[in-house]
């Protein structure tokens, strides 16, 4: 078990795909830093129940609650984090914000004409403002110690037919940071990788793929959670000298080329059966 015994933090844990993240890095005998901005269920759809009760007297999890838009938030974190565990070496950045959050009313649907620029500044200071303080100040440790793996969670779709306002330029902009940071941080052996998920089921989506095929959007189908598990153990083990950086990943993909399974071995059960009544095939890119 190769992540065994690392120290990872892990953003937006209390739910969706962080969930999953840290269930799998506990499994794999990980120390865990988890985080989010609110660890009581939304309600919402795969969020119904308490996450927090299942991890709380857990000796190998830090449960925090911090926002990462925040620089005392953050600080704080880090300063528990270290007093627990005295390092960090992994940093697995997890939190965001989703354009159905900004757009609840039309499912996350929207052209850029309606968006505001205040929503751009929204999605920029969680995305990529809020991911770099938390490297800044999270990779202390790593830099010190010439060792440790930074995973910045993407997106897939970069569809512009997709109508999900600023998010993908969001995404975009924190894709060229990790790669800068890949190429600086090289030196002191730290990798610097993006998991880019596919359409995946995570709080919430429901209702917001109900609204898009009421409005005329095409049914896809979507994973679950946990098909990111097996590639953020993998990027967790890497480092800039022997190991892969600088480069992203996208989960199916990289699952399919793992022998892991393809998409129906990962989607949603609900939307497989759905797959299979109208035949659904995967479009061709």
């Amino acid at each position: 078990m190769p992540v065994k015994n690392k120290v990872v933090l892990i953003t937006g844990a209390a739910r969706g795909m962080g969930r999953e993240h840290t269930r799998g890095f506990l499994k794999q005998g990980a120390k865990v830093i988890a985080t989010d901005l609110m660890w009581a269920p939304t309600g919402a759809s795969s969020d119904e129940v308490s996450f927090l009760e299942e991890i709380k007297d857990n000796p190998n999890v830090l449960v925090e609650v911090m926002d990462i838009t925040i620089d005392s938030h953050v600080k704080r974190v880090y300063r528990e984090a270290m007093k627990k565990f005295g390092t960090i070496d992994v940093i697995l950045n997890n939190a965001g914000m989703r354009a159905r959050d900004l757009y609840p009313d039309v499912g996350g649907r929207i052209t850029l004409l309606e968006t505001e620029v205040g929503d751009w500044q929204r999605l920029f200071d969680t995305h990529v403002f809020g991911n770099f303080r938390v490297i800044k100040t999270f990779s202390a440790p790593m830099v010190e110690k010439r060792s440790g793996s930074i995973i910045n969670v993407g997106t897939g779709n970069f569809n512009p037919n997709s109508m999900e306002g600023p998010y993908p330029m969001a995404k975009a902009a924190l894709s060229q940071m990790t790669m800068f940071f890949a190429a600086e941080l090289k030196p002191y052996n730290i990798a610097a990788n993006m998991l880019l998920p596919s359409l995946t089921r995570t709080t919430g989506s429901d209702t917001q793929t109900a609204m898009r095929l009421a409005s005329g959007g095409r049914f896809f189908p979507r994973l679950r959670p946990d098909s990111v598990v097996p590639l953020a153990l993998y990027l967790a083990e890497q480092d800039a000298s022997t190991g892969e950086t600088g480069k992203s990943f996208e989960v199916l993909k990289w699952n399919q080329a793992h022998e892991l399974g393809g998409l129906e071995d990962w989607v949603y059960e609900e939307d497989l059966k759905t797959m299979k009544e109208i035949n659904f095939q995967m479009p061709q890119r």
